[in-house]
């Protein structure tokens, strides 16, 4: 045993043996491959995995070259990387340090998005039209995703400091490998068969290279994405990572945490909004109750108010001096009226023929009522009347 500790060498030599002997045989080289689980971060350096159909490897551009290249590199890209290969070994892997890189074209994995999105495309299925809008407050949530992903969690912690008042369900599916779009598609389709119906149907995954997140890319799950009947929000990967299951959605959020922020409203902005209305609408009551009293006193300092019946008074007085009036007016007319009507009464009595009846004349008429006044307008034996003052006397005419 203690032969064998003398023949050991550390991890750290051997380590350092392999980098020797790597980087000693391998000059600087080009390798051609397809890009993906490219990272960007603040540093400047641009960190991926070049890979092909059978393997893959980890690649770095520092800053320095970086900043240097006449274009972006993109997940899915076709590239050809000059560099080193260099053993970094604090974990033991190695990588390719890349000097120069230009592009190739796409992947297979591009060409195959690409191909199927224009071809959905074409039949509208990423119209911005037929997007149904999310309710402002759900109540209940169908969440379709990996129930030991990393998502779940996120979702429930943002959902938690957002909405409290929501049941969330979680349909369990696969959300990587060869079967996983087949389960996908089943557990939106049970989403839909849940009642009461869910307000919100949400897809997501964690982040991870194109090659993990492809399942979200395969037609069966976009349609079902598309075709589905309650409003969905596609929040698979990260910011970076875009899936035709996100352009089919209703709606797009960047990660797992962002499709809670965007589904739930805030509470915290709904209580200020709950106190400012409060605030709106005390003061509102209170402006309208200083006005009805403000009116109120108005009509309080109106005589009408004051002394009711002094208004009555003047009132019926004035109707009392009305009728006075009326009736001095009325004698008055009468009056006259019977001081004209005794001066005609006069005047046509000194025309009457009745005044001259009473002096001892009469008047004699025909039958026919006509004033006789020639004795030639009758004949013998003809009945006349005569009028006297008082009566008259019918007659027969003897000659």
């Amino acid at each position: 045993m203690s032969d064998a500790s003398g023949r050991a060498v550390s991890v750290s030599e051997l380590t350092g043996h392999i980098k020797a002997v790597m980087e000693a045989t391998f000059p600087p080289l080009w390798v051609a491959g397809e890009a993906t689980d490219v990272a960007k971060p603040r540093s400047g350096h641009i960190y991926f995995t070049l890979k092909d159909d059978d393997a893959q490897i980890r690649a770095v551009i520092w800053r320095g070259v970086a900043t240097r290249l006449p274009f972006d590199i993109e997940n899915g890209q076709a590239i050809l990387c000059y560099g080193q290969l260099e053993v970094y070994s604090v974990r033991g892997t190695y990588q390719l340090v890349v000097r120069k890189a230009q592009p190739q074209g796409i992947g297979t994995l591009q060409q195959a998005f690409l191909k199927l999105q224009n071809k959905l495309n074409a039949e509208g299925l990423f119209d911005a039209d037929r997007k149904k809008p999310l309710p402002s407050h759900p109540k209940r949530i169908a969440l379709v995703t990996s129930p030991s992903g990393a998502a779940v969690h996120d979702f429930l912690v943002a959902a938690q400091n957002r909405w409290v008042d929501a049941e969330i369900l979680v349909i369990p599916a696969q959300v990587q490998g060869n079967t996983a779009a087949k389960t996908i598609v089943r557990a939106i389709a049970a989403a839909q068969r849940l009642r009461p119906a869910p307000d919100v149907v949400v897809v997501t995954r964690g982040g991870g290279s194109l090659e993990d997140l492809w399942c979200f890319n395969e037609e069966p799950v976009v349609r079902a994405v598309a075709q589905c009947t309650i409003p969905t929000v596609s929040a698979i990967g990260h910011e970076v990572d875009i899936t035709l299951c996100d352009l089919a959605a209703d709606l797009r959020a960047l990660t797992p945490t962002d499709a809670a922020t965007r589904v739930f409203p805030d509470k915290s902005s709904l209580r200020r909004r709950v106190d400012d209305l409060g605030q709106r609408l005390h003061r509102s009551i209170r402006q309208s109750i200083a006005q009805r009293q403000m009116q109120l006193h108005a009509l309080s300092s109106r005589p009408i108010i004051r002394k009711p019946l002094e208004i009555i008074h003047l009132r019926s007085r004035h109707l009392d001096e009305l009728d006075q009036r009326a009736l001095r007016a009325m004698t008055s007319c009468m009056q006259r009226s019977e001081a004209k009507l005794a001066t005609v009464a006069a005047s046509l009595s000194g025309l009457s023929p009745l005044d001259t009846l009473s002096r001892g004349y009469s008047v004699t008429v025909d039958e026919q009522g006509r004033a006789i006044t020639d004795a030639q307008v009758v004949q013998s034996g003809d009945v006349i009347t005569t009028r006297l003052h008082q009566g008259s006397v019918r007659s027969r005419v003897l000659d």
